[in-house]
């Protein structure tokens, strides 16, 4: 949270240790030594910490202890799901590896039983599930000064980005329909949960304008602080912020998973194209 900086100077009893954005450090915490990974689940700086499990109860009091006087307190698995809207991080995307070229590659790794898909894309094309570096944001991690695999198809997607990773700010009457619908005679639209509505690993929801496909929405939620449902996504790049969309929301009678509870149907949900982390302070201050 904000006031995480002010935690790390009291558990450390002086200055926070420089460590670069999503590098890691050694620290020493309770007089045990521990690696800190430097990011934050919500927006905000703060550590991964991360050593021998017997040392866990001690660095936990300390930090705790630490986090006295500035109201820290624990929230639970089910909170920390959601933290990633306001980071802006996109978790699991889709493998690119249902290629017939690959079928050794998932007979070595049988990726297919990781996790399974979930959401309102349907394509008989599995490229159209496929996402980019640039895709998700993540173009600025990629260089081509040395050799690697797939390097001439990243070259190409580098030079012409298709989409951008953005929030969708998903309409709050949408959504209270949404839940409304569970409570009402009739079929309801599919199950919304709060804080996080997504039921697969790789929740994947059509995005459209103007009845066209234009993205993907990925990880969905409630994010308390601001009071709004959004979502993660990829919309093509001349969608500008402030656009309105809309999130396909259920099951495609013909794209039907024996995992998705058949009995629901499928509903629009008006959204706003806003950028990704939502919060300035998190596109800027948080990854310096």
């Amino acid at each position: 949270g904000p006031r995480a900086d002010d935690v790390m100077e009291k558990l450390f009893d002086g200055p926070v240790p420089e460590v670069k954005f999503f590098h890691i450090g050694d620290f020493t915490i309770a007089g045990r030594q521990v690696k800190g990974l430097r990011h934050g689940m919500a927006g905000q700086p703060g550590f991964e910490f991360f050593g021998p499990w017997a040392d866990n109860e001690a660095v936990l009091e300390a930090i705790m202890a630490a986090g006295e006087g500035f109201g820290i307190r624990r929230v639970g698995a089910k909170a920390y799901s959601a933290t990633p809207l306001e980071s802006g991080w996109v978790p699991t995307p889709f493998p690119a590896v249902f290629d017939d070229d690959m079928t050794e590659y998932r007979e070595w790794l049988p990726a297919e039983r990781i996790g399974s898909v979930a959401g309102s894309l349907f394509s008989e094309d599995v490229h159209d599930f496929y996402l980019t570096p640039y895709d998700l944001g993540l173009g600025r991690s990629v260089r081509f000064d040395h050799d690697f695999h797939g390097r001439a198809a990243l070259e190409k997607h580098a030079a012409a980005p298709r989409r951008r990773k953005v929030t969708l700010l998903w309409n709050a009457e949408d959504v209270a329909d949404v839940v409304r619908s569970q409570l009402e005679p009739g079929t309801p639209a599919k199950f919304l949960d709060f804080p996080k509505a997504r039921y697969g690993l790789y929740q994947m929801d059509e995005v459209r304008r103007g009845g066209e496909r234009v993205g993907i929405s990925t990880d969905a939620g409630y994010v308390a602080y601001d009071q709004l449902y959004m979502s993660l996504a990829t919309v093509d790049v001349g969608l500008a912020d402030g656009t309105e969309v809309e999130v396909v929301w259920g099951e495609d009678p013909i794209s039907a998973k024996d995992s998705v509870d058949q009995h629901h149907r499928q509903v629009t949900i008006r959204a706003t194209v806003a950028p990704a982390p939502y919060h300035e302070w998190a596109r800027t201050v948080y990854r310096a």
